[in-house]
């Protein structure tokens, strides 16, 4: 029978979709670098766990040796995933991530000979970032496929996990990011703003490096990509200020201080069945024309376990694709509308 690991299961996401696995009655095996952490969480759902640091080889190859898959869920993904992935490809077991940082889809994407000759997939990107997102870049494609030009956006009602912001803070100092003619170009922070029609409402819009500037050129092929979210006013100037005093807030003294002042956990269970996330794209081509459309759907996390369990039961099924793969490309643009709560509609 097959089954799966769930690393950074003592994480607020791996612990949301630890519960919901064992809900379904899965049997992932739980682990993650602290004991004390991940033991009382694996004896309330009656499942096995492993505590080991990514760095002990020995025992992770262990443990990857019982499992079929790896759902790795302990960020921030640049300085954790290359161990796992590169042990997954060592020993023929498929990895799944919810990673949304670009440099690691490039370095994934990188992989993706190495992943066809171990006959595993590399998925990184499986919950809300970049499911969704993914998926609608593939929509819009599928709408217009002469399309040259691909513009997204998301704004989530609903609070950030502590792993989320320690994430975004180690990226404060790198600026922004798009994708010209066909290559990740460098721009500044907070480099372009827009009002985005999300449906129910309007909102201004900023630019920002988002995954999907990585992941949906590989699922769509469109060479020109930027990604926008509505942040709230003091995230935006902080961004902003990010421009003249990035090396400033990339310096080990100030990224002490400011991971220090991150809340631990995320949203409750009442604030996740009350949030939701709006999302909505547009593709033109160079003749002029244009098509879009919106996506909603599920506050971020809740999102989250909903999608990755969706993959990850895919996998258990022997539903995978070899190779460097996106939700989208390797299960198609309606994956998203497989998950409950989810519309898509079309401008």
């Amino acid at each position: 029978m097959k089954n799966f690991m769930i690393y950074g299961a003592n994480g607020y996401t791996g612990e949301l979709i630890a519960r919901e696995a064992s809900k379904r009655g899965m049997k992932p095996i739980l682990a993650g670098r602290s004991q004390n952490k991940v033991e009382p969480l694996a004896k309330e759902l009656n499942l096995i766990f492993r505590t080991f640091s990514l760095a002990d080889k020995k025992s992770l190859e262990y443990t990857l040796k019982e499992v079929d898959f790896v759902l790795h869920c302990a960020g921030p993904f640049s300085l954790t995933s290359q161990p796992m992935v590169e042990a997954c490809l060592r020993l023929g077991k498929h990895y799944l991530d919810i990673t949304g940082e670009i440099a690691v889809f490039e370095a994934m994407a990188q992989r993706d000979a190495a992943a066809k000759k171990a006959g595993i997939m590399v998925m990184p990107g499986v919950g809300f970032d970049v499911v969704p997102s993914d998926c609608l870049a593939l929509h819009l494609k599928n709408r217009l496929p002469s399309a040259t030009v691909l513009t997204l956006a998301f704004y989530g009602l609903g609070k950030i996990s502590h792993g989320t912001q320690a994430t975004m803070l180690m990226n404060v100092g790198n600026g922004g990011a798009i994708r010209k003619n066909g290559e990740i170009t460098r721009v500044p922070a907070a480099y372009k703003t827009r009002k985005i029609n999300f449906g129910e409402f309007s909102e201004t819009a900023v630019t920002i490096p988002w995954g999907d500037v990585s992941t949906a050129f590989y699922s769509t092929g469109i060479p020109n990509i930027e990604v926008y979210t509505v942040l709230p006013e003091q995230n935006l100037k902080l961004l902003k200020l990010s421009r003249y005093i990035g090396w400033l807030l990339a310096s080990k003294p100030m990224q002490s201080y400011l991971q220090k002042q991150i809340p631990s956990g995320g949203a409750n269970e009442e604030e996740r069945a009350q949030g939701k996330t709006f999302l909505w794209g547009e593709a033109s081509d160079a003749s002029g024309n244009r098509v879009s459309s919106r996506i909603q759907a599920p506050e971020g996390y809740t999102l989250t376990v909903l999608t990755a369990l969706n993959i990850v039961e895919k996998l258990l099924g022997g539903n995978f694709h070899k190779g460097f793969q996106t939700p989208a490309k390797a299960f198609g643009a309606d994956l998203i509308l497989e998950i409950e709560g989810v519309e898509r509609m079309d401008d």
